[in-house]
């Protein structure tokens, strides 16, 4: 996947696997530094925060829009067996990652773009970890097509993700319905816009924040 994603987003005079102030950058265009990340946005943390304070830096981060499992045959079988998950990301989810280090989206020099993607998830079975997903294991991630792109270059970026003014103040659980996602990827994604000012805590539904 990611080897995949770096030959989509590359340019012909980009510059790629540079060493930059110790570090092993992806891709360099121009001045700007772009990394692409398939995973945890946490490893990337300290690196990161070093290189926005000298360079514009741009992190590339793909989302399922759609998902095939494919499981590789048993022995004695001869074929895969492909199936599509549905489940189905959207832009929300990057709110899955950015928990990681939501203040850097305030930082002039950072801007994340956000990949949706068509993708095949390849697993193999391992008898020794059947007590997770009944052995399956995820050997690999396969591009299958982008299918569109959106750059948050400023904490502003996501003002998209607020409810609109007839729907506040709001509650974790009324952000979760509105995006329809799960309660505690809205969990997140409320800590990272009031981490960075975008909406504030107004008191309390219950046991719940109330923000606005």
């Amino acid at each position: 996947m990611h080897a995949a994603l770096k030959a989509w987003y590359a340019r012909p005079t980009d510059r790629l696997e540079q060493v930059v102030d110790g570090f092993v950058i992806d891709i360099v265009r121009g001045e700007l530094l772009i990394e692409i990340q398939t995973g945890n946005f946490a490893s990337l943390r300290r690196k990161l925060r070093v290189l926005v304070e000298k360079y514009p830096v741009r992190l590339v981060y793909p989302i399922a829009a759609e998902k095939w499992i494919v499981k590789r045959p048993f022995p004695g079988h001869t074929a895969p067996s492909r199936r599509k998950s549905p489940v189905r990301g959207s832009y929300a989810h990057l709110f899955q990652q950015l928990v990681s280090f939501p203040a850097l989206l305030a930082h002039p020099n950072f801007s994340l773009d956000v990949v949706l993607i068509q993708e095949e998830e390849w697993r193999y079975h391992d008898s020794s970890r059947a007590w997770r997903r009944r052995g399956w294991r995820t050997e690999e991630r396969r591009l299958l097509a982008v299918l569109e792109t959106r750059l948050f270059a400023g904490r502003e970026d996501l003002l998209i993700f607020i409810p609109p003014e007839e729907k506040r103040p709001f509650t974790t659980a009324d952000l979760a319905s509105y995006h329809h996602i799960p309660r505690p990827l809205a969990q997140k994604m409320a800590y990272c816009l009031h981490h960075i000012n975008l909406v504030q805590r107004i008191g309390k539904q219950g046991n719940a924040y109330l923000y606005a």
